[in-house]
C-alpha cells in the first residue's frame, strides 16, 4: 500500500503532539503556502499584462516567444519549487495521518477537530478524490470568462482557462480511472460495515445482554467479556484501518496526478483553488458551530449582539487554522 504515504517528509509531529494539535499547526501552514502561491500567481499575472501592453506594436508571434522563454525560467526556478514543497506539504499530512489511522482509526474517521459542516462533507475521513476534478473545472470555467477578451484576440493566458485538448484528454482520463477506484474503496467500505451485523456480533450482543439482564457479574466473567469484545471488535477496527489508507492513498495520488498534467502556473492556480476551498470552508463551519453553541446556551438570544460584533466573530476560525 501506499507508498505515498509513508516516503519521508519535512516538519514531522512530535511523539507528544496529538494529531489534532498537528492539525491545526498544518492549517497555520497552509494558509502561509497559500499566501506565497498567491504572490506568486500575481507576479505571473504583471508580467503577463506588461507583455500584453507590448503586443499592440510589436508582433505578436515575437511577444508570444519572449513571453513563453521568460515564464519557462520563473517556472523551473522559482514557481516548480514552491509547487514541489506545498505538495510535500500535503504529503506530509497524509504521512502523519497514517501514524494515527494505526493508532486510533475511529477517532480519525469521525475527527472532532472539524466543523460539521466539514464532517457533513467528508468520504471516510478525508475529501472525496472525484471532487478534485470538480474544483478543476470550475476554477478553469470563472478564468475562461475573465480571460474570454484575450483568448478572442489570441492572447495566451497561462492559467486554467488555457488547459490544451492534450491537457483535458489526460484529466479525463485520470478523473475517469479515479472514480473507478473511488467507486471500489467505497464498496469495500460498504461491505466491512455489513460486518457490523454479521453471526459474531449479533452473538456476542446477545450475551452481554442477557448478563446484564440476568445481573450476572463477577471479576473473572467482565475480564473474559471483555477480552472477547476486544478480539470480536479487533478485526473491524483493522478493516476500517486498511480501508482508510486506501482512501488517503487515492487522495494523495489524485492531487500529484492533476498537478503532473498541468503547466506550473496552472498547477498553482489549482493549488490555491484547493487551499481557498478547504480554508474557507473550515472557517464557515467553525462559526456556523459556535453559533449554534450560542443558540443553544442562549437561546432567548439575548448574547447574538456580542458574538457578532465581537473581536471573537471576526478571529473564531478565520485565522486559517483548519487536508
Amino acid at each position: 500500500m501506499a507508498s505515498t504515504l509513508v516516503q519521508n517528509t519535512v516538519s514531522a509531529a512530535p511523539e507528544h503532539e496529538s494529531f489534532q494539535d498537528f492539525f491545526e499547526s498544518w492549517i497555520s501552514e497552509q494558509n502561509r503556502d497559500l499566501q506565497e502561491l498567491i504572490s506568486a500567481s500575481q507576479a505571473r499575472a504583471a508580467d503577463r499584462n506588461d507583455h500584453h501592453e507590448e503586443s499592440s506594436s510589436r508582433s505578436l508571434l515575437t511577444c508570444k516567444g519572449e513571453v513563453g522563454n521568460q515564464e519557462q525560467v520563473v517556472e523551473e526556478n522559482v514557481v516548480r519549487p514552491l509547487i514541489n514543497r506545498v505538495v510535500r506539504h500535503y504529503e506530509n499530512y497524509y504521512r502523519i495521518k497514517h501514524e494515527w489511522v494505526q493508532k486510533d482509526v475511529l477517532s480519525m474517521l469521525t475527527p472532532s477537530w472539524r466543523s460539521s459542516l466539514e464532517e457533513a462533507f467528508l468520504w471516510i475521513g478525508g475529501w472525496r478524490p472525484s471532487m478534485a476534478f470538480h474544483l478543476l473545472y470550475s476554477k478553469a470555467g470563472i478564468q475562461l470568462e475573465a480571460r474570454l477578451a484575450d483568448i478572442i484576440r489570441g492572447l495566451s493566458t497561462g492559467d486554467l482557462a488555457d488547459l490544451s485538448a492534450s491537457q483535458l484528454a489526460n484529466v479525463d482520463e485520470l478523473h475517469r480511472r479515479t472514480l473507478r477506484e473511488e467507486k471500489e474503496v467505497t464498496e469495500k467500505m460498504a461491505e466491512h460495515q455489513e460486518t457490523v451485523a454479521d453471526s459474531s456480533m449479533v452473538e456476542l450482543s446477545h450475551v452481554v445482554t442477557e448478563l446484564i439482564r440476568n445481573s450476572e457479574s463477577n471479576q473473572n466473567n467482565d475480564d473474559e467479556l471483555e477480552d472477547r469484545i476486544e478480539s470480536t471488535l479487533a478485526p473491524k477496527e483493522a478493516g476500517l484501518e486498511t480501508i482508510m489508507e486506501k482512501a488517503d492513498d487515492l487522495r494523495v495520488r489524485t492531487l500529484k496526478g492533476v498537478i503532473d498534467i498541468l503547466t506550473p502556473s496552472q498547477a498553482v492556480d489549482f493549488l490555491i483553488a484547493a487551499a481557498e476551498l478547504h480554508l474557507r470552508l473550515h472557517d464557515w463551519g467553525k462559526k456556523k458551530d459556535m453559533n449554534q453553541n450560542n443558540q443553544v446556551q442562549d437561546p432567548q438570544g439575548t448574547h447574538d449582539h456580542q458574538y457578532i460584533g465581537s473581536p471573537v466573530a471576526a478571529t473564531a476560525g478565520g485565522s486559517g487554522e483548519e487536508p
